[in-house]
């Protein structure tokens, strides 16, 4: 089901909600909480597809908060409030609603998001593209426990890590790192094969590739080696070698959702390391609420200037 709403304000958007609830017999308890999503129009779509996706495993309401800056010719009085409401089977399994912030309303996006949001829930908020430079005091990431971005849709990676680095507060992530979780399992899961003193590191990846850029400095962290960096020509990561006494630790993915695992003594074996979607990134972030502390160890490395 469907509603549009022109014009309009929080108020009746959550009394549309309550309607359309009703006519669906579709109650809100079985939503575990609240995302934001607060992008533009042209990355609209893709994003509530990915949240819509995510949702079906996390049941939740979508607030997707879509910026329309006023054009040159408009008037500056031209400010308003346009709503798309998604219950049913539009919503996956909760509800989604297009807020489009027209003109001098996109600066008071939280006042418009907070009658909003579910009562007594958690809130994510995510940022698909031009992220604030600080999330935690952002006006819609006061108001959640969690805070994601993605330093790999921004022009230039590397520099948005080290903004994430300096800016970093207990609840941000970065979908960079989320890319790394089945990564950091099988490295960690074959140093428990083969316990052995790592003396070095090498991570292979395309130029500029953050994910890759965490890694190197999740390693240094960890292990307290230098990390060296080759560029190949990718897709993202292509290979981690670990270096010990008795020889490499290989993980390596030249291409495809197959990677070969080799730890020295026993035999190569293949291992699934596919390029997750956004849907199942987001899915992931949403298990966890409290503050990742690896990943902020990792962002901000004493290592780190040893690998820019």
């Amino acid at each position: 089901m469907k509603t549009e709403l022109t014009s309009t304000t929080s108020s009746k958007v959550n009394s549309a909600l309550l309607a359309a609830r009703r006519s669906m017999g579709s109650p809100t308890m079985g939503m575990v909480l609240t995302l934001v999503v607060v992008t533009d129009e042209e990355n609209a779509y893709d994003a509530v597809k990915a949240a819509t996706d995510a949702s079906r495993e996390h049941p939740c309401r979508i607030l997707a908060v879509i910026k329309r800056p006023a054009r040159s010719h408009q008037r500056r009085h031209e400010t308003r409030l346009d709503a798309e409401l998604r219950v049913g089977a539009d919503a996956g399994t909760g509800e989604v609603v297009l807020l489009r912030l027209h003109g001098e309303l996109i600066e008071h996006a939280g006042s418009v998001v907070l009658p909003l949001l579910l009562p007594d829930a958690p809130v994510v908020a995510w940022w698909p593209v031009d992220a604030p430079a600080h999330v935690a005091l952002d006006e819609i990431g006061t108001l959640a426990q969690r805070r994601i971005t993605d330093a790999y849709a921004v022009e230039d990676p590397l520099a948005e890590l080290r903004l994430r680095a300096t800016s970093y507060a207990p609840g941000d992530t970065d979908l960079s790192w989320t890319r790394l979780t089945p990564w950091r399992s099988l490295l960690a899961a074959a140093l428990d094969q083969k316990p052995a003193k790592v003396t070095g590191a090498v991570v292979e990846s395309e130029e500029g590739n953050p994910s890759a850029e965490l890694l190197a400095r999740w390693l240094a962290d960890r292990l307290v080696v230098p990390v060296e960096r080759v560029v190949t020509d990718g897709p993202v990561i292509t290979c981690v070698r670990m270096l010990t006494e008795d020889g490499e630790i290989r993980l390596d993915r030249p291409y495809g959702a197959l990677a070969t695992l080799g730890v020295p003594g026993r035999p190569d074996r293949g291992v699934a390391l596919k390029i997750r979607t956004t849907a199942e990134l987001i899915a992931e972030e949403m298990r966890r609420l409290d503050a990742d502390e690896v990943y902020a160890s990792a962002l901000r490395s004493r290592q780190a200037e040893l690998l820019t």
